[in-house]
């Protein structure tokens, strides 16, 4: 079961990276609620806080793809020579850093954000959010069970 929560987690990232590549490849598709707005002004509900360049829509790609891999080999399906305590830490640092993105700033991103009514945050508190806490609950679950001893029998 725990075996079956990472390779789904892992897939995750990879449609995650996929997206990204396809932004950064020009793809139109999602890219207008993807980045967070300021106040609405009107209908068009405020301008975009900042515009992700290529190079840092691909370096997101790239580090959600690494992330992808973490989790592969957090399971054992590691093809990398690298000690079993570098995918324990990886596991642990992403889902601190998704349950982060999950709580955010307090502003414009997160469980605790004050500007509302935008079309982005709309989007951050019926999916990004919600899945940002999923992946970041998923990470410990596998991380804790594996530590625990408790994956020899999934």
């Amino acid at each position: 079961m725990i075996r079956g929560l990472g390779v789904l987690t892992a897939c995750v990232f990879v449609t995650l990276a996929l997206l990204h590549v396809y932004w950064a490849a020009g793809g139109g598709w999602g890219r207008g609620v993807a980045v967070p707005t300021g106040v609405p002004t009107g209908a068009a509900g405020g301008a975009r806080l900042f515009n992700p360049t290529r190079a840092g829509t691909l370096a997101v790609a790239a580090g959600l793809l690494l992330a992808a891999l973490v989790v592969l080999g957090r399971l054992g399906l590691r093809a990398a020579p690298l000690p079993g305590w570098v995918f324990v830490w990886g596991c642990w640092v992403l889902a601190l850093l998704f349950l982060a993105r999950a709580v955010g700033e307090f502003r414009y991103v997160g469980l605790f954000k004050r500007v509302r009514g935008t079309d982005f945050a709309g989007w951050d508190t019926w999916l990004f959010t919600p899945l940002c806490l999923c992946i970041a609950v998923s990470l410990a679950i596998i991380n804790y069970v594996h530590v625990n001893g408790m994956s020899e029998s999934d």
